[in-house]
């Protein structure tokens, strides 16, 4: 795929913004559904609201939590917090407020906290043992730029459709299992709730499905846009196409069991932790480590005055 210019990727840019129309679009036609079925919109959109700022607020400390990942301080891991400092510097931005060390032998790393004031990067022992230094920087480059791309801020939003519509399937079962749709007296009456409650229905399912599709794209659009804004960071893309190479080989030779054990980081991941068939990438928040190899080759070469 030819990319106009190392510094920009247009193509990349026009795919996210127009799965973010796509996302708004979905939006507002679950709001009409929601004014058709006679429920106000502003009811869901607060309830999921405040669930989704749940999520965000608390992202770094659920996370850890999740994880069992343990902050570490600069006297412990100096030469973690070199780095980080020093990229941090390079691209204009805080420090992470915290970095954290994850025992365990899957090599990844992730980032996560609602601003680059309030961010936590995290590594895991697996990883600092695999990558030489340079792509160890190769990697915190690509989670610094996720921290200063907003990216969990903007993942957690985009999603607060899916959060919306999942708490009205939620309310719409519990509405059903307790005989609230078609109880009118007059049986044309009953009717016509039967067929809001069907469209109710179907509609919220549609969108929670079609929403989840398109947060999982601008999800995979955003990981390229780190791996080149990392890139351009360190100067070097082949040296983070050299460090996710060596993670998505040694991944495969990771036991069942341990990747279990750091599943639920999965979606923060540097690189997919879950093994699946080609339906399983199709469903995933990451792109297909392959075509992040080839994209910042091309990277490389046009930083060299390549064609």
């Amino acid at each position: 795929m030819k990319q106009h210019g190392y510094g920009r990727d247009t193509e990349l840019n026009v795919r996210i913004a127009l799965t973010s129309f796509f996302l708004l679009l979905i939006y507002v036609t679950f709001a009409g559904l929601l004014f058709w079925a006679g429920i106000p919109p502003i009811f869901i959109f607060v309830m999921g609201a405040i669930l989704a700022a749940l999520q965000y607020y608390g992202s770094d400390k659920l996370v850890l939590m999740t994880t069992g990942a343990r902050i570490v301080g600069p006297n412990e891991e100096p030469k973690l917090h070199g780095m980080v400092e020093r990229l941090a510097a390079m691209a204009d931005m805080p420090k992470p407020k915290k970095l954290a060390i994850m025992d365990t032998h899957v090599p990844n790393a992730f980032a996560t906290g609602r601003n680059p004031k309030n961010s936590i990067v995290t590594v895991t022992t697996g990883l600092m043992s695999r990558l030489d230094e340079k792509e160890q920087e190769a990697v915190l480059a690509h989670e610094l730029s996720h921290v200063k791309n907003r990216d969990v801020m903007v993942i957690t939003w985009a999603g607060l459709i899916v959060i919306m519509s999942g708490y009205l399937l939620q309310l719409l079962f519990w509405i059903s299992l307790f005989g609230g749709f078609g109880g009118g007296n007059r049986r044309e009456g009953g009717s016509n709730s039967m067929i809001i409650a069907l469209g109710l229905y179907v509609g919220t399912i549609t969108i929670y499905f079609m929403s989840q599709l398109l947060i999982l794209s601008l999800s995979r659009y955003r990981e390229y846009a780190a791996d080149r804004s990392g890139a351009i960071l360190t100067g070097a893309p082949l040296q983070l196409a050299s460090a996710l190479n060596k993670i998505s080989d040694d991944m495969y030779r990771i036991p069942e069991k341990d990747l279990r054990q750091v599943e639920h980081a999965n979606a923060f991941f540097i690189i997919n932790a879950i093994k699946g068939n080609a339906t399983a990438r199709l469903l995933s928040s990451h792109p297909p480590v392959e075509k992040r190899i080839e994209r910042l080759r091309e990277m490389q070469r046009q930083m060299e005055g390549g064609s």
